[in-house]
Parts: structure tokens; sequence; C-alpha cells
């Protein structure tokens, strides 16, 4: 089964790929990362990200009561030159942490990104 590294390495393969972070939400820190960080810091991108995701996951309009899920599977940003996706890693155990990948918009294919980003969390869960 693939670690952290193994897991931010492929998704680095994803098309259009800039950065990747696996963020810890509860602090805000980057566990691990690859690439290059949003102006090169991936902690601050980090910190960004997990603000963001904060607001997803606490907003109860987000939640689906029947489901148990978490409130939120992935968030998508778009910006002018850049998508930003960050994805929830569903756990067993109390983590909280999700993958924040960047991707160059003119490169990037948003649907299949999200798709094997989707993959590439649910094989880091069983690592």
């Amino acid at each position: 089964m693939p670690g952290i590294e193994e897991c931010l390495a492929e998704a680095m393969g994803i098309t259009g790929a800039l950065g990747v972070s696996l963020v810890d939400w509860t602090n805000g820190l980057a566990i691990g990362t690859a690439g290059l960080g949003p102006d090169g810091d991936h902690e601050v991108g980090a910190a960004d990200a997990t603000e963001l995701a904060r607001a997803v996951t606490q907003t109860p309009s987000f939640a689906d009561p029947d489901s148990g899920a978490p409130p939120a599977e992935d968030v998508i940003v778009t910006s002018a030159g850049n998508y930003h996706l960050l994805r929830f890693v569903p756990a067993a155990f109390d983590a909280n942490v999700f993958l924040y990948l960047r991707l160059d918009r003119d490169l990037a294919n948003l649907a299949m990104a999200r798709l094997r980003l989707a993959a590439i969390a649910d094989r880091l869960v069983l690592s």
C-alpha cells in the first residue's frame, strides 16, 4: 500500500498539477508536500486552505443529515490561472486531513483531477 510520499508523488502526476499538500486542518499544518506551494510556500497555502475546509465542514448547509457522512467530499475553487481542489480524506480514526491540489487551469482537466485525487485519498486511508 502506498504511503504519504507515494500518494503525493502520484498526485503530482495528475496533468496540470503544480503542487500538493496533505494538510491537518485541526492545526493548519502541512503533513507532507510535493511540487510548488502557492507563492512558493506550502505552509501558507495549507493555512489558507484550512480556513476554507473549516468553513465548509462546520456549516450545516453543506451536510446531508441522512447520510452520516462528512459535510463535503471535496471543495473546488477556481481562479484566473489555477484550480484549487481540496479532497477530504475519509478515515476510520479521528483524523481531520485533506489533500490540497493546485492545478494549472490551462493544462488540467478538473473532472479527471477530481476523480484521480479521490482515488488517491481512498488509497491513503488504507496506508
